[in-house]
């Protein structure tokens, strides 16, 4: 049984001395140096691409910072002016010399408040719209040439 458990693998002990002395096709060596230099290539246009996304995001979230300090500081000064504006409005109430002239300067300042809460709203609007119009540009440029450059 041995000596034919030998002779049945004869064939593959002498396929594996050649196949070590097999020399390997020119085409076969281009094509796997040429497959090499592509997958190459590609992983370079991937993690260039994933420099533009990250710099998309970066750019993205600057100006959303940048954007809620602006709302943050408006927000502040409203507040200051409105308190500014109670102060002066007790102000101009004590010096009232009539309930009338007191009546008077009430209607005067409820109606300047109102004045600036249109103004106000009106300007948010404004601001909000303006806001959300850029950002979907943002968005848009910013994904344009994220998808341009890696497509």
């Amino acid at each position: 049984m041995t000596t034919e458990t030998n002779t049945a693998f004869e064939g593959f002990k002498d396929a594996f001395k050649n196949i070590q002395n097999l020399e390997v096709p020119e085409a076969a060596r281009e094509f796997v140096k040429k497959t090499a230099n592509t997958a190459k290539d590609r992983a370079a246009e991937v993690f260039a691409g994933s420099e533009r996304v990250t710099a998309a995001v970066e750019n993205a979230v600057t100006e959303s910072v940048t954007e809620a300090g602006k709302i943050s500081r408006n927000i502040q000064q409203a507040i200051y002016e409105d308190a500014e504006a109670f102060f002066s409005g007790i102000d101009k109430l004590a010096s009232a010399k009539s309930v009338s002239e007191a009546v008077e300067i009430q209607s005067s300042m409820l109606r300047a408040r109102g004045e600036v809460f249109v103004s106000r709203a009106k300007a948010t609007a404004d601001y909000l719209g303006k806001l959300a119009a850029n950002g979907a540009k943002s968005a848009q440029d910013n994904f344009a040439k994220v998808y341009n450059k890696t497509a």
